[in-house]
């Protein structure tokens, strides 16, 4: 009796309306790369402008949002930026993976990454940064398509097709020329990736540059995993080959240092 009330219960919930145009507006800030005014918020999140006015100004006042100079746009405030590094502080895979992180960055010079699985997205939740001036340009923070990255194919290809068809957000956007948007074909390169267990971006979220991966075996199917992305014009047979053999390694440490914590 008491698991069919509690059934019941979840399935008659329903989102407190000011809790969700409020998460409405933060997520809209955090996805502009600039600051926006009253007018754009208002029309793209359908909300009417007396009312959010009301929660911009509470959410200033709380330190979520800030304005520019003339008080008319707006973006995160540095409470958004002290949630978000609490997130990070408190997340046991970011601790765990930091040695990992840091290796792969060593050994190559190139820009490393940890990313995790957030619905059709990867959100990058550690970096290591190149030491050549020619470098992927990236932000701990960023979403970036699942289906057009290393780090997203990795983690889709944990997974059974019929569950990435229903995770995707179709038609799939491309942000090259390189990107997969076929169902048939990014079936087919899944498979792939999964027969030789890692995955590979070429110049398919960005221009010019390659990048591999592979998941972190924390969780059943993964959400996390790391990548290693290198100019095209740094990159060649050889350089591949130890860059995928790294990442095998890395996978391997993972691996045994979570038997080791599980025995504990």
């Amino acid at each position: 009796m008491t698991t069919g009330t509690t059934g019941a219960a979840v399935e008659a919930f329903q989102p407190v309306k000011s809790a969700g145009r409020t998460l409405d507006v933060l997520e809209a800030l955090a996805d502009s790369p600039r600051r926006r005014s009253l007018v754009e918020l208002a029309r793209a999140l359908g909300i009417p402008k007396s009312s959010l006015h009301g929660l911009l100004r509470t959410l200033i006042q709380r330190g979520w949002v800030e304005t520019d100079a003339t008080g008319t746009r707006f973006g995160l405030g540095v409470r958004a930026l002290q949630v978000g590094a609490a997130y990070l502080e408190a997340d046991d895979a970011t601790g765990l993976l930091a040695g990992v992180l840091d290796d792969l960055a060593g050994q190559f010079g190139e820009t490393v990454h940890l990313g995790r699985l957030d619905g059709p997205h990867v959100v990058y939740l550690a970096k290591r940064e190149s030491v050549h001036r020619l470098r992927l340009y990236s932000a701990i923070g960023r979403h970036l398509p699942a289906h057009a990255t290393a780090l997203g194919k990795a983690l889709l290809a944990q997974r059974a097709d019929e569950a990435v068809d229903r995770l995707l957000s179709w038609p799939l956007p491309a942000l090259t020329r390189n990107t997969i948007t076929d169902p048939e074909l990014l079936h087919a390169e899944l498979a792939t990736v999964r027969d030789r267990g890692y995955a590979v971006d070429r110049e398919e979220n960005t221009d010019g540059i390659v990048c591999f991966a592979m998941a972190v075996p924390l969780l059943s199917p993964a959400v996390d995993a790391i990548s290693l992305s290198v100019p095209a014009t740094r990159l060649d047979g050889e350089s591949e080959q130890r860059i995928v053999a790294a990442l095998h390694g890395a996978v391997r440490q993972v691996r045994a240092a979570r038997t080791l914590l599980a025995g504990a």
